[in-house]
């Protein structure tokens, strides 16, 4: 009998599940007339773009709605893209030459998919989610049905080539228990959701796209491999070690400590008021990212001081008595605001995003400082608030200053590799730091991070990523400041025991990983976690760092 093939990737989601294959439904292939419509039709034709469009922008925006956390932004996001005017108008302008509506969409939409493949970066990332409002408006056009995910009859383990945001949102985690995927990084939308969900998910795997469906295979999260036709029997064994893992995650009820006593909180992310109620029903301590921009996106105005209290004091009544990091205004780049006047960008990326919007529009962070101090005066919760893509001591002066004038806690987000170096330095102007891993990790080994190709690179277990991570902790721990860390590698149970052991004070991450975070601390003492990050930091890379530490906190 022929040994089991094992496909390699990416892990993402811990977790070990044993299912058939189902593949994502594909559209059809639509004829696209080649011949030009009459004249007179291209009034009529435009208008049955135009409902197209809107009928899709209305499902994505109805299921957002129904949706909380990172599904409910993607959601919304995509959404405001099957409605932007850019792409649109570019339709609109190739029916009204005399293109069909379903060849106008099809050619507009690749003129954006390559700007934004040249754009690279993390443009790129709406790579996907172009393809997949194109697909869902040519099919409403064809009278089709909507592409996307189909409803397994068993639990199975979806495979496709990449996911777009609103088929990953609409996940039911019962009957899609793995998630494979051949393109998509550690920090991609389909990776921040699976975590969401506490789905096992592993991306960037090569060979995967000829795995046929119905085909029987063992998904490992934590290694990261895909294994087609295992052994039933040992496929069986591998499950029940997991879920063994599992259940000891289930039991776990806090709080954050390790076996012998040293404390780490262990926080939740989230996006709005019904994330941060769903939060509390876990042992979340409290919420270490509170990432404010939903009240920002899919706006033609900004929203008022008072609007944005009322959401910001949802989030803080959610966790009355508790600690709460709300993150400021972090858009530009992938999350342009229509009323911020963002220039045209060579390199997005690279360019005017986070704090440097404020920097450009003074008064939309002081309206969001006062809207946050007002949700604190009305809720008793005094918050602390954060600055994304602080890069110099000067910034993190400056927006301190601006915070207490509101008579708030100011601290900074650690993603640029210059405000890591230069970590003691920034200490010296605000309350605390927070690494976000994910734009660190890009920044650091200058890697999109939405790219499968680069995906080995944008690992957050890189030794260069983590030895920042070290040198942002060491700093705070001199200066007697705190160190969370609030991006996607908190959530790795194995890798936040590493950043204890590195010094970091606090972990955040998706509610759903929780528990297994919790769980993993609770068996292992501080000596073994710095043990084991000692080991990482003398590695070479990702796999070997992953592998040293396995072995020291075993």
């Amino acid at each position: 009998m022929a040994s089991p093939t094992v496909l390699r990737g990416v892990p993402v989601v811990p977790g070990v599940q044993y299912a058939p294959v189902v593949r994502a439904a594909r559209l059809p292939e639509v004829p696209v007339p080649g011949a030009d419509i009459d004249e007179a039709d291209r009034q009529a034709e435009a208008g049955r773009f135009a409902a197209a469009a809107t009928a899709v922008a209305s499902r994505l925006r109805d299921r957002a709605a129904h949706a909380t956390g990172a599904a409910s932004e993607v959601l919304a996001a995509t959404a405001t893209l099957a409605q932007d005017r850019a792409w649109l108008g570019a339709a609109e302008k190739r029916i009204a030459a005399g293109a069909s509506a379903v060849r106008a969409t099809a050619e507009a939409v690749d003129q954006f998919v390559e700007l934004f493949t040249q754009l690279g970066g993390l443009m790129a990332e709406r790579v996907t989610d172009l393809r997949d409002i194109r697909d869902r408006v040519i099919a409403e056009l064809s009278g089709l049905p909507e592409p996307g995910v189909p409803l397994p009859d068993v639990p199975s383990i979806l495979c496709a080539e990449d996911l777009a945001p609103a088929d990953t949102a609409g996940l039911d985690p019962r009957l899609v228990v793995g998630l494979a995927t051949t393109l998509g990084g550690p920090t991609s939308h389909t990776a921040i959701i699976a975590r969401q969900l506490g789905i096992p998910c592993v991306v960037a795997i090569s060979g995967l796209d000829a795995v046929a469906a119905g085909v029987m295979v063992l998904l490992d999260g934590a290694a990261g491999t895909l294994t087609v036709d295992p052994d039933a029997s040992q496929a069986a064994a591998s499950v029940a070690a997991a879920q063994r893992e599992a259940l000891a995650a289930r039991q776990w009820t806090g709080p954050g400590a390790t076996a012998d006593g040293h404390t780490v909180p262990i926080l939740a992310n989230v996006q709005d008021g019904a994330a941060a109620r769903a939060a509390r029903e876990t042992f979340a301590e409290g919420v270490g990212l509170f990432r404010t921009e939903l009240c920002f996106l899919n706006r033609d105005t900004e929203p008022n001081v008072d609007e944005q209290a009322k959401i910001y004091g949802e989030v803080l009544e959610a966790f009355a008595g508790h600690k709460v990091v709300v993150r400021t205004l972090d858009a530009g780049s992938d999350k342009p605001l229509k009323f911020a006047g963002h220039p045209e960008e060579a390199n997005p990326a690279l360019g005017v995003r986070g704090i440097r919007v404020a920097q450009g529009n003074p008064g939309l962070l002081d309206r969001q400082l006062t809207a946050v101090a007002a949700a604190a005066g009305q809720t008793g919760n005094r918050p602390w608030v954060m600055a994304p893509m602080i890069a110099t001591a000067a910034e993190a002066k400056s927006f301190a200053d601006q915070a207490r004038s509101h008579g708030l806690t100011p601290g900074v987000m650690i993603e640029v590799p210059a405000a890591a170096l230069l970590a003691d330095k920034i200490l010296q102007h605000v309350d605390f730091l927070s690494i976000g891993t994910n734009d660190l990790a890009q920044y650091t080994m200058a890697a999109d991070r939405m790219s499968a190709d680069l995906a080995v690179l944008t690992d957050p277990w890189q030794p260069a990523v983590l030895a920042l991570v070290a040198m942002a902790a060491r700093a705070g721990a001199a200066a007697g400041k705190p160190v969370g860390v609030c991006g996607e590698a908190a959530a790795d149970p194995l890798l936040a025991a590493v950043l204890v052991g590195l010094e970091v004070t606090s972990l955040s991450m998706a509610p759903a990983a929780i528990s297994a975070v919790g769980a993993k601390l609770a068996q292992v003492t501080r000596r073994q976690c710095r043990a084991a990050a000692e080991a990482v930091l003398d590695t070479a890379t990702a796999a070997e760092a992953r592998a040293v530490a396995l072995a020291a906190l075993s």
